[in-house]
């Protein structure tokens, strides 16, 4: 990706969409709006996903080849590449940073952790854990200082901490979760 955008979680999503499978603009529009599981949490207007779609091929993280279809146009059938694969890997294993990010960007991460086992999920879910209570750590150390409690500035903080506190009670229910689905021999406190 180009250095001087940071990509967008919905481009993350394509890569991680093509790692399952090649496949082509339609289908995978189709797939997102259908509904399906990948669906819950992602939507695209057709025509900004073939611009993304064009974006990550010409920077190298997707290849294509066209498609033949008898008498309908051809179409072009996307692939990830190992450049695409290599981005994708690093973006999921890295936390999110901030609260706002987690209802798009560390559930997208989720979805296609959990497709790749329950160890992969429940590494990302403990690197979140670990990662969010540092978060939370640094805001309640200077949350609420000498504000009033009646200020727009407390109730803010205060927002943010109550934020980041069911954040962090829900990522521990995946834990749970996570750790109950692996075999006994592979659990790790």
């Amino acid at each position: 990706m180009n250095t001087h955008k940071r990509p967008l979680t919905m481009e993350y999503a394509l890569l991680g969409l093509l790692r399952q499978q090649p496949m082509h603009g339609y289908e995978i529009h189709h797939r997102i709006a259908a509904g399906a599981e990948d669906g819950l949490v992602w939507q695209v207007k057709q025509g900004m996903l073939y611009a993304m779609l064009a974006r990550l091929e010409s920077e190298g993280m997707l290849g294509s080849s066209v498609e033949t279809q008898g008498a309908r146009p051809p179409r072009k059938l996307y692939s990830l590449t190992a450049k695409g694969e290599t981005l994708l890997q690093a973006w999921l294993q890295t936390p999110v940073r901030n609260g706002r990010d987690f209802r798009l960007e560390f559930l997208t991460k989720l979805y296609f952790a959990q497709q790749a086992g329950v160890p992969e999920a429940l590494t990302l879910v403990r690197r979140q854990v670990a990662a969010s209570q540092a978060y939370l750590n640094r805001i309640m150390q200077n949350a609420y200082g000498p504000a009033d409690p009646d200020s727009f500035a407390w109730l803010v903080s205060d927002f943010r901490v109550g934020q980041m506190e069911a954040v962090l009670t829900w990522l521990k229910r995946c834990e749970q979760l996570f750790t109950s689905k692996q075999p006994r021999e592979e659990q790790v406190p």
